[in-house]
């Protein structure tokens, strides 16, 4: 389980595809504090890390993951946002993620507004996956690549989020341009509480 409190972006050093899987190799500062089979979230998707090497890691993505996600879209050099899992004897300062992405969406705006930005995000709309609670809500929470944040101006199929210049820098935001894919969670309590209606419903 993760918070969306992205510490830091990693760069892909390594790409390799092995039959539907893919291995991705990455460094970052906190690589000789990793362990094997230790969870971290890759732009919001929790991997498995299942080797460490001279400053590195590598962690395998399956089809299903690849196909969900924006991870099969990954190029050596690419920025990924990366958190280890939670710790759970202190504050939960983001939103409850479980880093299990549920699809991806689009970048189609990105507003300057001095100092700040506001992206723009569209992704496919369904009807029936929307009443699991597979949707957005205004000043409700959504992970995008990882990052918990607070929506904005929520329409059928497209959300609103306001990024302040630390989120800016310090993941990777910075890197998005209109057309950019990224991948999305929605909110656990959304899924959860839509479930109940349906049950008690029935």
């Amino acid at each position: 389980m993760f918070s969306g409190i992205v510490e830091e972006y990693a760069e892909v050093v390594k790409v390799v595809k092995e039959q539907e899987n893919l291995h991705l190799t990455l460094k970052c500062s906190f690589v000789d504090e990793l362990k094997i089979d230790q969870s971290v979230a890759h732009n919001g998707v929790c991997l498995t890390v299942v080797k460490i090497e001279d400053g590195t890691y590598t962690v395998t993505a399956m089809k299903e993951t690849i196909e969900r996600s924006n991870i099969g879209l990954l190029e050596v050099g690419d920025k990924v946002n990366v958190e280890r899992s939670m710790l759970m004897n202190g504050r939960l300062d983001g939103h409850i993620v479980q880093g299990h992405v549920d699809q991806t969406a689009t970048c189609v705006k990105i507003e300057d507004a001095e100092g700040s930005w506001y992206f723009t995000f569209q992704y496919d709309f369904n009807r029936e996956m929307a009443q699991r609670g597979y949707f957005t809500v205004d000043k409700g929470s959504v992970t995008v690549n990882g990052v918990s944040l607070t929506v904005c101006n929520p329409t059928e199929n497209t959300f609103q989020v306001a990024i302040i210049p630390y989120t800016f820098e310090h993941t990777n935001f910075h890197t998005f341009k209109v057309g950019s894919v990224v991948n999305i969670e929605f909110d656990i309590i959304g899924k959860y509480l839509s479930r109940m209606m349906q049950l008690v419903k029935e």
